[in-house]
């Protein structure tokens, strides 16, 4: 009787060791089937795309992909199943490469991918002739490629606090319906001469950059209402500045500024100036405006408000200026009078 039963359990351990090891090869097999990894591929698609889904919403009649402080450091092929996604709202994710397949979505109107970590705009995305808003402040964007001109319905373009960026290709003077652009915080080292050609441009921050002066033909931006130019290193302002017509904001503070052009009182547009932590010549103070006690906080606004306009201390500077030159003048005329008698 042992003896049987030891041969039946040899017998039982070899068929359950054989089935095992066939077991095993099928499951090596099917590792290396591509039918497998398709299926397997297949699956992750599925979940992604579910995933994805959930994160479409519909605003004010668009179609939007949002999707705010998830890690998602690529973009998965299979998104392009969505191509009537009008809108992407992509920040905080740590993305770091814009897809080439981003031509495929041509119904896309707003393309903010702010707060990223995106390093280079693909050059497909000057297919994108719908497009009218492309956001990437906060990346870490070292160069603009020149396809971006393609873009003809581009109409606001923000590039701020890339920190390396430093020019842009003069194609983007095609870009002209474009009238927001905002290029601060950066490392500019001269204003990009496309932006003298570009039509319809009204809104301009260059501030945060490296900028040492302003081209002599700053005037023909004649659309230019807005110019931020504050953090940066300029020692003069270009005559021609006196010419820009329809510029009602501009902002100077922290420069290296030692003058202000005369002719500049005769800006009549010009509604708010600031020269603020600049090293102007002369020393000139606003006169205090006596304060009501019934309208103390509505005071204190308007003081403040005062103070930042600075068109006011604009035009005190400006006649002061003229003031000592005029005596300066009138010196040296007595002093030549003296000296020839």
């Amino acid at each position: 009787m042992v003896v049987v039963a030891c041969g039946s359990v040899s017998s039982i351990k070899a068929l359950w060791e054989t089935r095992i090891k066939r077991v095993q090869e099928e499951k090596e097999d099917q590792k290396k089937s591509p039918r497998s990894r398709l299926s397997v591929g297949a699956w992750e698609d599925r979940a992604i795309l579910a995933r994805l889904k959930e994160k479409l919403q519909t605003e004010e009649g668009r179609l939007v992909l949002r999707i705010e402080q998830e890690d998602w450091k690529s973009l998965p092929g299979c998104l392009i199943q969505f191509t009537q996604v009008q809108e992407w709202q992509i920040h905080r994710t740590g993305l770091q490469k814009i897809p080439q397949f981003i031509s495929s979505f041509q119904n896309l109107i707003v393309l903010d991918l702010s707060r990223n970590g995106v390093s280079e705009i693909p050059k497909p995305i000057g297919q994108l002739t719908r497009l009218k808003e492309l956001l990437l402040s906060y990346n870490r964007i070292e160069s603009v490629p020149e396809e971006l001109s393609g873009c003809e319905s581009l109409e606001r373009l923000e590039l701020a606090m890339n920190r390396d960026l430093s020019e842009l290709p003069d194609q983007l003077r095609n870009l002209k319906k474009l009238s927001h652009l905002d290029l601060s915080m950066n490392a500019f080292s001269f204003l990009p001469d496309c932006l003298l050609h570009m039509p319809a441009l009204e809104w301009l921050d260059m501030g945060g950059n490296c900028l040492e002066c302003l081209p002599e033909d700053i005037d023909r931006m004649e659309t230019l209402h807005t110019l931020w130019l504050q953090r940066n290193e300029l020692q003069r302002l270009p005559e021609n500045i006196i010419r820009m017509q329809n510029l009602d904001t501009l902002v100077l503070s922290s420069n290296k500024l030692s003058d202000i052009p005369p002719l500049m009182e005769d800006m009549s547009r010009l509604r708010f100036v600031n020269f603020r932590d600049n090293p102007l010549s002369l020393e000139v103070t606003l006169p205090c405006t006596r304060r009501k006690s019934s309208e103390e906080e509505g005071e204190e606004e308007e003081e403040e408000d005062r103070e930042l306009f600075g068109r006011e201390f604009m035009q005190l500077y400006i006649q002061e200026a003229r003031k000592r030159a005029h005596a300066f003048l009138n010196m040296h005329r007595a002093n030549s009078l003296h000296h020839s008698l």
